[in-house]
């Protein structure tokens, strides 16, 4: 596929994060001019990534910040698609949510019936306010039996320096300490998320594009979901990577200002 037929064939362009729009705190060059070609083409423009330990809000903000978000584009995270898939198939039920603060408002506010007792059902985000007894308490909350949900599967969070544990790793932990894993993943590159992307935006996955930086979460999951998938080689995956996965692209190309 060319890069003019993705173009003419997609409505929506998701994209990835840090590798794929900034590094670090610094949008990558041509990165907002590119989403202003996108925007006066037509095309819509979501920001979708599998952080779950900051709101739309919170995104929305830092992304205005590097000049990266216009009136009429949206974020969506993996907190959102696990907020949709707990009210479409839990509604009502009470959850546990190891999460940061402000996220715990954004699924109390989708609807999610947050409790600290009992939960019919856990939900694992990426909290940066981890303590000790939140661990202890979702561990035994598991360990009783309460259904168990996860927003995303990342080992890692990249960061300048070394990478921070992310829910994958935490996820691995509570397999050992209690011996369950997550029940349902929301995040790329499951199927979860593709579902409630097309659910919201209303764009079919035939006209949507997934842009990101890393084959095994960002192209993983356009191929999954029956995506366009677009890497951008501007972050994780380098073009002698590319072979190591059996995930397949339908465009590569530098950067996003190549786009």
């Amino acid at each position: 596929m060319t890069k003019q037929e993705l173009l003419d064939t997609t409505d929506l362009f998701l994209f990835d994060l840090d590798g794929t729009l900034y590094l670090g705190d610094a949008p990558l060059a041509g990165a907002p001019e590119a989403l202003a070609r996108l925007r006066g083409m037509g095309k819509r423009v979501v920001f979708l990534t599998n952080n779950s330990s900051r709101t739309c809000a919170q995104y929305e903000a830092r992304l205005r910040g590097m000049g990266l978000f216009e009136r009429g584009d949206a974020v969506y995270t993996s907190a959102c698609a696990a907020a949709e898939y707990l009210n479409a198939n839990h509604a009502g039920a009470g959850v546990y949510a190891l999460a940061t603060d402000a996220v715990r408002e954004e699924l109390r506010a989708a609807g999610v019936a947050l409790c600290e007792e009992r939960p019919d059902v856990c939900l694992l985000a990426y909290d940066t306010s981890l303590t000790f007894a939140k661990l202890k308490q979702f561990n035994e909350f598991l360990a009783g039996g309460a259904a168990y949900i996860a927003t995303h599967p990342d080992d890692v969070c990249p960061t300048a320096g070394v990478p921070m544990p992310d829910v994958g790793s935490f996820i691995a932990l509570f397999a050992r300490s209690c011996g369950r894993t997550p029940d349902v993943i929301c995040g790329k590159p499951c199927t979860v998320m593709g579902e409630c992307v097309a659910r919201a935006f209303g764009v079919p996955a035939s006209r949507t594009c997934m842009v990101g930086d890393r084959m095994y979460t960002d192209i993983r999951f356009a191929n999954a979901n029956g995506m366009r998938a677009l890497l951008v080689l501007s972050g994780e995956t380098t073009p002698a990577q590319m072979g190591q996965f059996p995930d397949t692209p339908d465009v590569v190309l530098g950067s996003i200002a190549e786009l």
